[in-house]
């Protein structure tokens, strides 16, 4: 399965954006939570935000806590990752993944 990640872009200090990923080919018969990462230039790829598959249950990273919302509508895909109040330390690559799907990732470029 491709999963695909979009809504990346520059965006300036406290502003917000929005990502969505989905299924972009494929089919699978694993069904897990969905997660979100980002990873920097000669970093390792960090954990950001969880939902978990049937009861809808988030996780957050203590560094995306309460600025950061993950949710779905009433299917499994797509998955969405609402950011607000951006720090400059927010850009990354932003990936989605489920079991052992991954997407490209998109961009977020937070600038101070």
């Amino acid at each position: 399965v491709q999963l695909a990640e979009s809504g990346g872009g520059l965006v300036q200090a406290g502003g917000s954006l929005r990502l969505t990923c989905v299924v972009a080919s494929g089919n699978s018969d694993c069904i897990s939570s969905v997660n979100w990462y980002r990873q920097g230039t000669g970093k390792d790829r960090e954990f950001v935000a969880r939902i978990h598959a049937g009861a809808n249950v988030t996780n957050y990273s203590p560094s995306v806590e309460g600025r950061f919302t993950v949710s779905r509508g009433k299917t499994r895909f797509p998955v969405y990752l609402q950011m607000t109040n951006l720090k400059p330390e927010d850009t990354d690559v932003y990936y989605c993944n489920e079991c052992a799907d991954w997407g490209q990732g998109t961009r977020v470029t937070v600038s101070s």
